[in-house]
């Protein structure tokens, strides 16, 4: 870490809000005006609505992650967690990925914390739970779900193989939707290598507390989403929930019971619990309370927004808050951006009022659903194409918009991968099993027992 007597800028966060709002203060900054130091757990930013095509092995990992270090090449980039602010003295407590905790002193504070996944105290969940809300989340589900295939073809035991075949996803929104279409799209696609596996064996499940699944979509298109799914076999079950999955043995509320190998839980996210630790105002829910401008309530120099933040949706009406969504969070980084610059330079503040660009949902390959504009609806083909173009050019960096279009580019005419990595959840595995066991070593004998030995 370096040290500086310019006024640092601190964002806490590397994820849409962080690294969109550091790359626009330093686009807007003046040279030597202050510093940027952003603080991330990981060195690199993730492009969540890539998690269901990099499960479903659409989009390689490496071309969903924006690193850190080379995308805020002018800023300083901190592997590590904030785990306290003072801001009576204006300081914040880092704790970095090695070493003892340390105090850093900032003039102005960004909070984009993010979220986590929103998780209930049901038995067996923490033990067989897969979350979607990072990449390894994603590439572990992709190697799993192959992994399965493997074991139901390497066995004749119906009982394993059924509970092989067998996919629940908890969760019947956007998360929850596009990663069982695109997970059952690349299953059916390795089936077809398979001589004892087809996809007349397997069972895809998914289960909804709601009365419909993709309420954002409105009700006419969540049901015409719901129709296409079990055209395609996969069962799905609303107003019903998860009870228990212990040993994977999974029990619903309707009284279904089913034995899976696989459990996906994408049943909503809720703000990071470290925010607890900022001194900063919080909603009900746990949100940061912001203004409208972004500036957290009773604070000049402490702005927040994304799915961490409360932020008064003023498009909506009195009352209503922005949804946690990747596209509120980009749009509003660049406000806050802008508005850093401002408080900093004593100029007023903007407030952040959108126009509803509407929303895309992925189906797996050449199937989709949209709404633009709030009117516009688009089903099956061009509703994939349109959630391509939108995520494609919104992913960051020029860089990772290359690679994306190039896998895209390369699967029209390449088929896709059906291969798991399984072994990469235990990279040690291959040498501890050809490494023999080591001896035990042998306590050295007192030296009046060897004198006595010896006479």
């Amino acid at each position: 870490m370096s040290t500086t007597e310019r006024p640092r800028i601190l964002i806490v966060g590397g994820g849409y809000v962080g690294l969109y709002a550091a790359m626009r203060i330093l686009k807007k900054m003046r040279y030597g005006e202050a510093t940027v130091t952003v603080v991330d757990p990981r060195s690199y930013m993730t492009y969540l609505p890539f998690l269901p095509e990099a499960a479903g092995g659409n989009v390689a990992p490496r071309n969903l992650v924006a690193p850190l270090r080379k995308t805020l090449k002018q800023a300083e980039v901190l592997t590590g967690s904030v785990t306290g602010i003072d801001h009576a003295r204006k300081v914040a407590t880092i704790q970095p990925a090695a070493g003892d905790s340390y105090e850093l002193p900032f003039e102005y504070l960004v909070v984009a914390t993010g979220s986590v996944s929103r998780t209930f105290p049901i038995p067996g969940l923490a033990e067989n739970g897969i979350g979607m809300k990072t990449v390894e989340e994603a590439i572990g589900l992709r190697n799993h779900v192959m992994a399965q295939l493997d074991k139901a073809e390497s066995t004749t035991d119906p009982e394993v193989r059924r509970k092989a075949l067998t996919f629940v996803v908890i969760g019947g929104g956007f998360a929850g939707i596009e990663t069982v279409a695109e997970i059952e799209d690349m299953a059916r696609d390795a089936s077809k290598l398979y001589k004892t596996v087809s996809r007349d064996d397997m069972r895809f499940v998914v289960v909804e507390a709601a009365n419909r699944i993709l309420p954002e979509m409105g009700p006419d298109l969540g049901l015409w989403t719901k129709e296409k799914l079990e055209e395609r076999n996969i069962e799905v079950y609303i107003e019903t929930s998860m009870d228990s999955c212990v040993d994977g043995h999974v029990m619903l509320k309707n009284g279904m019971e089913m034995d899976a190998a696989t459990i996906v839980w994408t049943a909503g996210v809720k703000p990071n619990p470290v925010l607890a630790n900022f001194g900063l105002p919080l909603g009900p829910r746990g949100h940061v309370d912001t203004a409208p401008t972004l500036q957290v309530q009773g604070f000049d120099y402490v702005w927040s927004a994304g799915d961490n933040a409360q932020v008064p949706d003023l498009a909506a009406g009195e009352g209503a808050w922005c949804p946690p969504n990747a596209q509120h969070a980009c749009r509003q980084a660049v406000v806050l951006g802008d508005n850093v610059i401002s408080g900093m330079r004593g100029f007023p503040q903007k407030e952040y009022k959108h126009k509803n660009l509407g929303a895309v949902a992925g189906l797996g390959l050449h199937k989709g659903v949209a709404i633009l504009f709030g009117k516009y609806k688009l089903k099956g083909r061009p509703a994939w194409w349109f959630h391509r173009l939108y995520h494609g050019a919104m992913v960051p960096t020029f860089n990772r918009k290359v690679r994306v279009f190039t896998d895209w580019t390369l699967a029209m005419f390449l088929k896709r991968e059906a291969v798991g990595l399984s072994q990469m959840e235990n990279p040690q595995l291959p040498i501890q099993e050809v490494t023999p066991p080591t001896k035990p070593v042998e306590a050295a004998e007192p030296a009046a027992d060897k004198e006595l030995a010896s006479k």
